[in-house]
């Protein structure tokens, strides 16, 4: 397949900052290089590159958002960018990005205590230490507020029960970052994966994000110091704060999954030789690959947009679910139509459209599902919630 120089139809890259086009192109050379040559054999065995950790970090790609604590502190675009280029190699990469520096080193540095961040987010930010994020449970999902996962005061400690499900970084975190309710309120509590107690099953049998760590987590009297306690958060405000990060990260990741089964797509129909002559001499072909075009265009206005008002402060949670519905929707439609057009050969791993495909399947699904941010832009438009 030929080089990959991006896709910018609209010249955005007159829009971003010299700083930000430096980052996205240093990722995507590491992408290039590093990520693509090994993740369909990581994908095929349902491993996931952990070596490719301790590069993020070197690179400052862990918590790249964030200021202060040994972390790279730029712009939220220049996140975004990072997370386009993570996912154009796979999803699965920007995945951990996404956990490690959004819902795991995101709210120590918001919500925790000043010794909680200075014993955490620089060992995180260099990745010696991973993290999780311990929301989801098996029966509660898209309502996180009925979560039964309970933490009780016992004098020194807290003792918590329950299970939490479908958790990346699980099994291989030294750290969660877990929801549990306190006396009726809902917590943030750290939990080491030394704690008594607690335990982190992987989860088997995936057809998406192969390269990907999926985990149980799972607390039988598990005890905590009293310190390990999210001291300047309650209620829900505290998950929702992280998952809008993710969710915003995830409106860019997508569009470098987007991309990639577009170059792969144009690049098979060129040299597809078919009644003669190569496939994307077809009408039909070209309103394909102009469709993609099209679509990825805006995807990339859209989260740029985000991204700008994101660190401008104008942000409000449902620009993030308009992005991240749009563009993960649009990118895994990408992903079928690209799919097409290699024919046959598409459900081959020798191109990269079928792992993304069934990538994005999960992505549409985490964070809110597509319906969900339906929903949340329904109840903006109408005053009206419709979903509790």
């Amino acid at each position: 397949m030929a080089k990959f120089d991006g896709l910018d139809f609209y010249n955005m890259d007159t829009l971003l900052s010299e700083e930000e086009k430096a980052v996205r192109d240093l990722v995507r050379s590491w992408v290039d290089d590093n990520v693509i040559p090994i993740i369909e054999e990581h994908c095929r065995n349902s491993t996931f590159p952990r070596h490719l950790v301790k590069q993020m970090g070197e690179m400052g790609l862990l918590g790249v958002n964030l200021h202060g604590y040994e972390c790279a502190g730029m712009s939220n675009v220049a996140y975004g960018l990072v997370c386009q280029e993570l996912e154009r190699g796979d999803s699965g990469i920007r995945s951990f990005c996404s956990v490690q520096g959004s819902l795991c080193m995101f709210p120590i540095w918001k919500h925790g205590s000043e010794a909680q961040k200075q014993k955490y987010l620089p060992g995180m930010a260099k990745g010696d230490l991973i993290g999780c994020f311990g929301l989801t449970e098996p029966d509660f999902g898209s309502n996180p507020g009925g979560m039964i996962t309970k933490a009780v005061d016992d004098g020194d400690s807290y003792v918590l029960n329950g299970a939490k499900m479908w958790i990346t970084n699980g099994t291989v975190a030294d750290l969660a970052i877990v929801w549990a309710k306190l006396d009726g309120e809902i917590r943030g509590f750290i939990v080491e994966k030394s704690d008594p107690g607690f335990s982190a099953p992987e989860m088997h049998g995936k057809h998406s994000l192969r390269a990907s760590v999926t985990s149980e987590l799972v607390f039988q009297d598990c005890r905590i110091p009293k310190d390990r306690i999210l001291p300047h958060v309650k209620g829900l405000k505290g998950p929702f704060s992280c998952l809008n990060n993710a969710r915003y990260g995830i409106a860019w990741g997508a569009l470098g999954a987007a991309m990639a089964c577009f170059h792969s797509a144009k690049d098979y129909s060129l040299s597809r030789i078919q009644f003669g002559k190569p496939i994307a001499s077809f009408q039909l072909v070209q309103n394909k690959l102009a469709w993609m075009l099209r679509e990825i265009t805006k995807g990339q206005l859209l989260a740029l947009q985000c991204g700008r008002m994101k660190d401008d402060g104008t942000i409000i949670p449902e620009h993030i679910s308009l992005a991240k519905m749009n563009n993960v929707d649009i990118a895994l439609e990408i992903a079928r139509v690209a799919r097409d057009i290699h024919g046959a050969n598409g459900i081959l791993d020798e191109y990269p459209v079928m792992r993304h495909m069934a990538n994005l399947e999960s992505v549409k699904t985490y964070e809110g599902t597509h319906d969900i941010h339906n929903l949340i832009l329904g109840r903006w438009i109408t005053g009206i919630q419709a979903f509790e």
